[in-house]
């Protein structure tokens, strides 16, 4: 509960993520972690071992999202 008040006046620090992922079918994606405090995923570099920028929601997750909010 503090945790989520926390993030709603600073943000998420994106601290705690899931290993790194690579999809088997590269429909755009490249590797990724994801935060598993608010769910955003970032871009992850394997060669500098270091988490990147913001991934964009993919399409179909962006329509699901707009179709349980109607």
């Amino acid at each position: 509960m503090l945790n989520n008040l926390m993030n709603i006046f600073f943000g998420c620090p994106h601290r705690r993520t899931t290993f790194p992922i690579t999809p088997a079918r590269k429909a755009g994606h490249s590797t990724y972690v994801v935060c598993l405090d608010c769910g955003k995923e970032f871009g992850y570099n394997w060669a500098e071992m270091h988490i990147g920028e913001p991934v964009a929601a993919p399409v179909a997750t962006q329509a699901a999202l707009s179709a349980a909010h109607r």
